[in-house]
């Protein structure tokens, strides 16, 4: 349904024929840290994320899941990885 409370016009999964089912009844705006993503959207000169109601919580923990503008490093295929090794018994 359409967001009838802060962005108007938008497709939002939170709204419902009862208003926001958000708690709180509206989204919160975006974080610092969400500054540059490309799931961002700018609704009456407010910033908001289109993916989640309250972006501050996606980051607390760490980095945000959905963030676009973030490079998740791998670990490098140089150092050698040791899986499965057992202790063997001595005799």
């Amino acid at each position: 349904m359409q967001c009838d409370t802060v962005k108007p016009q938008v497709e939002c999964s939170f709204m419902s024929k009862n208003g926001c089912g958000f708690l709180g009844g509206a989204c919160r705006t975006i974080a610092e840290k969400c500054e540059g993503c490309d799931r961002t959207i700018e609704v009456s000169g407010t910033k908001y994320c289109s993916v989640f109601p309250d972006p501050t919580v996606k980051w607390r923990l760490g980095n945000c899941n959905m963030a676009t503008h973030i490079k998740v490093e791998s670990k490098s295929a140089d150092a050698k990885v040791r899986v499965g090794q057992q202790k063997q018994k001595k005799k």
